[in-house]
């Protein structure tokens, strides 16, 4: 895999965030506030561009008030 391959773990954790906050009607600059991320972070995060970091995912999943398994889901 080259340097500037987003590998699909990254990009399925994107779509499952876009999914998770439509299924609860959520703002995408709330749950970027409530997880204390800049919304263009959490925008490149949800279109698989950007690999995020543990503590992030953390934060989202509470935010988000799921499990952060949930984010990895493959549906």
């Amino acid at each position: 895999m080259r340097k500037t391959e987003i590998p699909e773990s990254v990009k399925i954790v994107g779509s499952n965030l876009i999914r998770i906050i439509k299924e609860k009607n959520l703002k995408v600059r709330h749950v970027a506030h409530d997880s204390d991320l800049d919304i263009e972070a959490l925008r490149r995060y949800i279109l698989g561009k950007q690999i995020m970091g543990i503590d992030k995912l953390v934060r989202i999943s509470k935010a988000l008030n799921v499990e952060i398994s949930e984010l990895f889901r493959n549906t």
